[in-house]
């Protein structure tokens, strides 16, 4: 009998009648070291049970199935049919289940992919309880802090995840939580970037206790706040679309209007009517018809404001300047180069 399903980690749980007791495996305590041996069981092509070696070659892989991933990435060869069977340590606790392998082939090329068994564990348990799973929300769109955005900030690396756009009554826009700010840690843990965010905030229950340290407008700030319940049609957005970087250039190449003055813009910001596609601008992705609604932190109505936050930002010894921008779907903060002149 099914007891419950969660599609996001490719998870169900079943249950078998019997009138004897079943034999049983247990999940490791602890994640697996990389170099650690494993064993991996399963029925690849329908063979039978078969039994394959190998080693955890690393952990925390992202293979684009979703803002979930935190997979163990091992070589023990599995194939088509060992998904759902587990992989052991050497003291046969179970650190994964085998759920997916990247091969140009087809067939197993050594590199096979695990659902950790700290995530299995908490899905089976919630689905044994509930039988379905809940998600904690923060209610937060969120982007990844590329180079250009930490040096924006003053920030010495490029980790964390900027808040693009909290949602009206979410957690953190109760919290005080605004678009700009960045989350750089969950619970003392440091948040390495947007999808490491959803992952951890995903993993919690709904009620939770939440302790988060934000750079809010050049200072670090530490917010409590309780988790909501993710809901279906609000599921925390993970944005990994990273402009690529670019070295300073003497002008943004940029053509700017105010967008009162340009139909159906709003009132807000300033529309870009033409972009240089040779310019720093275009590579960071600005295209016409987007709304630059400000500038370094400053809000902009006008091409004299825009001019007036880059002077500022370039005497502050900055050598890009972050503007957030409003798209024909969504709004983004981007990260551009300086003009040197």
């Amino acid at each position: 009998k099914v007891i419950g399903t969660d599609k996001k980690t490719d998870l169900a749980l079943i249950k078998v009648e019997g009138k004897k007791d079943f034999t049983y495996v247990k999940f490791a305590d602890q994640p697996p070291r990389v170099g650690d041996w494993v064993v991996a069981v399963g029925n690849p092509f329908g063979l039978g049970g078969t039994v394959t070696a190998g080693i955890v070659s690393a952990r925390g892989r992202d293979i684009g199935a979703g803002p979930y991933d935190d997979y163990v990435q091992i070589d023990a060869p599995i194939n088509k049919g060992n998904s759902g069977g587990p992989a052991f340590d050497m003291n046969g606790n179970v650190i994964g289940v085998n759920t997916a392998i990247f091969s140009p082939s087809g067939g197993s090329v050594g590199i096979g992919f695990d659902i950790p068994a700290g995530t299995a564990k908490l899905v089976v348990a919630q689905l044994k309880d509930k039988g379905y799973i809940t998600r904690g929300w923060l209610g937060v769109q969120v982007q990844p802090v590329t180079a250009d955005i930490a040096d924006s900030l003053g920030m010495k690396q490029a980790r964390g995840a900027m808040v693009d756009n909290p949602q009206d009554g979410s957690p953190a826009a109760k919290a005080g939580i605004e678009a700009g700010d960045v989350i750089t840690a969950v619970n003392g843990e440091q948040v390495k970037d947007s999808r490491d965010l959803a992952r951890n905030i995903s993993m919690m229950a709904p009620g939770s206790s939440v302790k988060l340290d934000i750079l809010h407008k050049g200072e670090t700030k530490t917010l409590t706040l309780a988790l909501g319940e993710m809901p279906n049609d609000h599921q925390a957005s993970a944005d990994d679309t990273s402009p690529k970087a670019a070295a300073g250039t003497p002008h943004l190449g940029l053509r700017l209007a105010p967008a009162s003055e340009v139909e159906g813009a709003g009132q807000k910001g300033v529309v870009v009517t033409a972009v240089d596609p040779e310019g720093p601008a275009a590579e960071h992705g600005l295209q016409t018809g987007d709304v630059i609604l400000d500038v370094g932190g400053k809000a902009v109505s006008n091409t004299a404001d825009v001019r007036s936050a880059l002077t500022a930002a370039a005497a502050g010894g900055k050598h890009s300047v972050l503007m957030h921008v409003k798209t024909a779907d969504a709004t983004r903060f981007v990260a551009v180069p300086l003009a040197k002149g």
